[in-house]
């Protein structure tokens, strides 16, 4: 009988093993075959130069401005009107601004002059009470801004406006910044590429036959292009990060539960209310922890916000292993990645360690079950607004003709769905108690005073319409939503593909000011942002 059992756990481990080399090497044949494809198309497409930036104020951080407006050395009306015009230019281009308010803001911004000119309170208790007093700043349209459409990339929404302001977007007003346009999404903010059906396409900077990822594509498209000083975006699976590493830009996923999701699309309920976070991005790292501390408000004592990067402990993960449907880490983000670990080696003199988790094989995995057994209406009900469902089979067929309102990511994910597993079948149970195996080996390994440096993507950008091919390489980032560590994303100067490379640095649970620390270091190490245009100034 032991016989007759090895031997059939032999022949099931053998038959999961040649299953695995049939999966990567059908994968791995599509990869190629999509690669060739895509590269001829887009080969003689030419890319379109950005405009040349000819303004000082686009170079400096929403800090800076925010400062020189408080001494007076410049206006708020006069950092208003050049941002508007940089988006006037650039957003032809690039389609990331979906809709503005570029009058109020002006007007807005004649207030905040008039007020400081009038001496009613000195500098100190401007910086005190209003820290970013007379900055504009920018939000992916899935969040409500008063008087502003409100679609989340979705047709059935194109005439919503909103009636008030999400909590971010208070709080930033609180703290005197002023809310100058919202940005492109991809449909209903579940794709990682920005693209919808009500909007169109958004095009990187750097490469505008590439993509700008998702879903706060649009966002980080114009805060990498100079067209505002810093913006807000939101992430369940990697739509801060995946943005933020395409377009060359710093952004932080916080920790779970830290700032308020209130009044955004779709709405997130139970338990994916905790994968679901909301942060800053920006071009320069010195903005991300003033406006990570307005964004949180009550909940920053929950953090510490001071770390010196020479206190550390260090390690890195190379890669989730050798998943049949994943595509493999690029030589660029390799040796970015080594790049970094040498010089925390040289610099300060600690050792870097590598590490391997057996578990993030199972990232997507985990990833999609956590999502589908969270209690959150189906795609297919949130693609209908929530009033029944739309008819997945029908708008694919609509799709072949041109004549569905929907887009194709939005449908396969309908389509995918009705696949899902209960909570209780015994692949999610499985995939649940191993997620919360990897939260604990990881808590145990970074402790309060470590970080994780990881690959934010497999690839550098892709060309539009790619990510189709190349679906589960989200993994890389959608793991640490459902694990809810924090992490923020650092641009790495520019790869053999002329865009730009990049990190993630994750910490352990509520200690998002390591990551940033970190990243305030790698900023100062490598440069940071690399502008796509040139800088005739």
């Amino acid at each position: 009988m032991a016989s007759q059992a090895w031997c059939q756990k032999e022949r099931v481990k053998n038959k999961a093993w040649f299953v695995r080399v049939l999966l990567t090497v059908f994968f791995r044949i599509i990869e190629i075959i999509s690669d060739m494809i895509f590269w001829f198309i887009h080969k003689k497409k030419e890319k379109t130069i950005l405009p040349p930036i000819e303004n000082l104020l686009l170079l400096e951080s929403a800090s800076s401005l925010a400062r020189k407006i408080r001494d007076q050395k410049i206006t708020s009306e006069e950092v208003v009107k050049v941002f508007i015009g940089r988006i006037k230019v650039i957003n032809p281009i690039i389609n990331c601004v979906v809709d503005n308010r570029f009058e109020l803001a002006l007007k807005e911004a004649q207030k905040v002059d008039q007020m400081i000119q009038s001496g009613q309170k000195d500098k100190e208790t401007l910086e005190l009470e209003t820290p970013f007093l007379g900055v504009p700043f920018t939000i992916k349209d899935c969040f409500s801004v008063t008087g502003l459409r409100y679609t989340a990339g979705l047709v059935k929404r194109k005439d919503i406006i909103g009636q008030f302001d999400s909590d971010v977007v208070a709080l930033m007003k609180k703290s005197g910044a002023i809310i100058l346009a919202v940005t492109n999404v991809s449909e209903l903010c579940m794709w990682w590429e920005s693209n919808n059906k009500v909007y169109g396409r958004s095009r990187n900077p750097y490469d505008t036959n590439r993509i700008v990822g998702g879903s706060s594509g649009g966002e980080a498209a114009l805060l990498a292009s100079g067209g505002s000083p810093f913006g807000i975006g939101s992430d369940i699976g990697g739509s801060i990060r995946m943005p933020a590493f395409f377009n060359g830009i710093f952004g932080h996923k916080p920790t779970r539960g830290i700032v308020s999701n209130f009044e955004q699309q779709p709405v997130a309920e139970k338990v994916l209310q905790t994968f679901l976070v909301t942060g800053p991005m920006s071009r320069f790292c010195s903005d991300l922890l003033p406006m990570f501390r307005i964004l949180a408000s009550d909940n920053i004592t929950k953090l510490k916000l001071d770390e010196k990067v020479t206190k550390l402990r260090y390690f890195y993960l190379e890669n989730f292993g050798k998943v049949p449907l994943l595509s493999r880490v690029h030589p660029d983000l390799k040796e970015a990645q080594m790049k970094v670990v040498r010089h925390i080696q040289q610099a300060y003199n600690i050792p870097v360690q590598k590490v391997e988790f057996s578990k993030f094989y199972h990232a997507m995995e985990i990833w999609f079950v956590k999502m589908s057994t969270g209690g959150n209406p189906t795609f297919a009900a949130e693609l209908a607004m929530r009033q029944g469902e739309i008819s997945i089979g029908t708008e694919l067929l609509k799709f072949c003709v041109g004549q569905s309102d929907y887009t194709l990511p939005g449908l396969a994910m309908g389509f995918l769905e009705k696949f899902s597993l209960s909570s209780t079948h015994p692949t999610s149970v499985k995939m649940m108690a191993m997620c919360d195996e990897l939260r604990r080996e990881l808590q145990e390994l970074l402790g309060d005073d470590g970080v994780l440096l990881v690959p934010p993507h497999p690839t550098p950008a892709l060309y539009h319409n790619q990510p189709l091919t190349k679906p589960l390489n989200a993994a890389y980032t959608a793991i640490f939503n459902v694990l809810g560590f924090p992490v923020t994303q650092v641009p790495l100067g520019l790869g053999s593909w002329g865009v730009p490379l990049g990190i993630q640095v994750v910490g352990n649970l509520y200690n998002d000011h390591l990551t940033l620390a970190v990243a305030t270091e790698l900023e100062r190490a490598f440069g940071g942002w690399v502008s796509p245009s040139t800088i005739n100034c």
